[in-house]
């Protein structure tokens, strides 16, 4: 009978086990394999673990004699019989609850991706499961099925199943460094190949894959150009962009660079090896990582550092850090609506139908564009791209204005999306921050309709995450109708920023999920049409 107890106990271990581990794999994933940041999340977090902490507890009082059950029937204690039936029952059911709570099947945005480096992880980690297995099996066949041993190995490996899935990403880190520096050399070989290569290096705290997208389609216009696609920003998305999609007809191409901490931009410059580069903005962004402002500026002027000598460096001049730092750069070229900017936008005109500005060039040329990007704010980084078009490309300001005309929102930035006669969704679900959150406000009160905010808020702001999202509660109050958080605790500065504002609170709502959320909206009483603006969408590790 104890024999087939353990083997059971055993059984069910190890199915927790593989549930557990591979949701920490997927957090682990989503934390960029970086154990310092997925130290900092699991402490964050600390929550998820407390019926492990609580368990693992438990294990050891019990089996190290700080809490010792009798043996009823012979009054020998279990440290010399083994451990009793029942008892062996109860830990059974813990696992089963460990299964239950970590079972597949809820939907993620983004899944747990089996990539070749996962599965290098995933075999490190359970050849550590197999050797504390293996360590059980050499007691129970020593000492007898039942041994009380056997069954604390086995236990506190399931409690321990979080500390061991990123102790397996540290054991293949000599791996992992040697398999990315032979991608990345394979990269930058190819690269080398095409000398007649002009590769332009895109970075910001914000704005960048925007300018990414405006940039690469209207170079379109007139060369064979490449862009970094999605979020591929890493080292190893520029890797993979260039083994996998770099063609030798590709004349322009065009990278997006980012960062979370400083000298990562510079290691970016290392694989792209860019002539030019755009710096879309400095503002607080992963301030967890960065701990500054001025540790965000010096690692975004990396790229201005490690531009060719005879490239350009185009800056935003309405970010007064950038304009500021614009002057160490001779070879710097401002753009914006500020008056010291050499291609500046101005008489704007910005409806719900889209936006108007002019473009006046350093040489006193003008030209007047028309998109169907809504926000003034828009106009800043179309004028980054035709400033570089012009500038580096040689393409003449009015051979932009179609492509100009032609260009659509990125998918999740202040996309437009129609939903019926009487809805329609801005969609600026990919990301947020102060300034970004504050623009789309801004697109919000262009709609003479009934305007909804549905947000869970800002994160990776760092000490100022709560100063800074009840600002945004603030700047809510002025523009909404009503107001859906997602995330009670996430979302209670935001509340109190409304609150504070004046705003009243039976038009505010606080649901538990995106889905509750949205159906609330849809329910709200409203004689006009109604504009609901989906700001930030919070990846799955929060």
């Amino acid at each position: 009978m104890n024999t087939a107890i353990f083997c059971i106990y055993a059984v069910v271990a190890l199915v927790a086990i593989v549930f557990l581990s591979l949701r920490e794999f997927h957090m682990l994933q989503l934390n960029g394999y970086k154990t310092p940041e997925h130290s900092w999340w699991m402490k964050k977090n600390y929550k998820r673990y407390i019926y492990n902490v609580i368990l693992l507890i438990a294990y050891v009082l019990y089996f190290f004699g700080a809490v010792e059950f009798s043996n009823t029937d012979t009054g020998i204690s279990d440290k010399q019989s083994g451990i009793s039936i029942p008892f062996a029952i109860v830990l059974i059911l813990t696992g089963i609850v460990f299964i239950i709570a970590n079972k597949p099947g809820k939907k993620f945005k983004k899944p747990l991706v089996y990539t070749a480096r996962v599965k290098r992880m995933l075999t490190t980690f359970f050849i550590l499961i197999a050797v504390a297995f293996g360590v059980s099996a050499w007691f129970v066949s020593f000492l007898g099925f039942g041994n009380y041993i056997s069954y604390m190995i086995i236990g506190c490996t399931l409690c321990l199943t979080p500390i061991l899935v990123p102790l397996s990403n540290l054991i293949n880190k000599p791996v992992e460094k040697a398999v990315q520096n032979w991608y990345i050399n394979d990269a930058k070989k190819i690269l080398k190949s095409m000398p007649g290569l002009h590769k332009v290096g895109i970075t910001g705290s914000f704005g960048k894959t925007s300018m990414k997208f405006y940039l690469s389609e209207l170079l379109n216009s007139q060369y064979n150009t490449l862009k970094t696609p999605e979020s591929f920003n890493t080292p190893m998305g520029v890797t993979i962009t260039v083994r996998r999609d770099l063609k030798p007809t590709h004349e322009y191409f065009v990278c997006e660079m980012g960062a979370r901490r400083v000298g990562e931009i510079a290691e970016l410059c290392g694989i792209a090896s860019p002539h030019d580069g755009i710096i879309t903005s400095v503002g607080p962004q992963h301030l967890e990582t960065f701990k500054s402002i001025e540790n965000v500026a010096k690692t975004k002027f990396e790229l201005a550092d490690s531009i060719s000598p005879l490239g350009k460096i185009l800056l935003n001049g309405d970010n007064e850090i950038i304009r500021e730092k614009s002057v160490d750069y001779p070879n710097a070229v401002l753009y914006g609506t500020h008056e010291d900017c050499g291609y500046r936008a101005d008489d704007i005109s910005v409806s719900d139908k889209g936006t108007s500005f002019t473009v006046t060039a350093p040489d006193g040329g003008t030209c007047r564009y028309t998109t169907k990007l809504l926000g003034e704010h828009s106009v800043l980084n179309l004028t980054g791209a035709i400033a570089y078009c012009n500038l580096c490309a040689g393409i003449a300001l009015e051979k932009l204005v179609l492509p100009v005309k032609r260009i659509a929102s990125v998918p999740h930035r202040l996309q437009l999306i129609d939903a019926g006669p009487d809805l329609c969704y801005i969609d600026d679900a990919y990301n947020s921050n102060p300034s970004g959150s504050k623009c789309a406000l801004d697109v919000l009160s262009l709609f003479d309709a009934c305007r909804i905010l549905v947000t869970p808020g800002m994160v990776e702001l760092g000490a100022k995450q709560e100063e800074l999202n009840c600002e945004f509660g603030r700047q809510a109050s002025k523009v909404c109708d009503y107001v859906a958080l997602v995330g009670k605790m996430q979302t209670e500065p935001i509340y109190k920023g409304l609150v504070e504002a004046g705003f009243p609170q039976e038009k505010i709502f606080v649901a538990s999920t995106l889905g509750e959320a949205l159906d609330k909206v849809k329910a709200y009483p409203t004689d006009k049409k109604k504009v609901v603006l989906l700001e930030n969408d919070l990846p799955d590790n929060y």
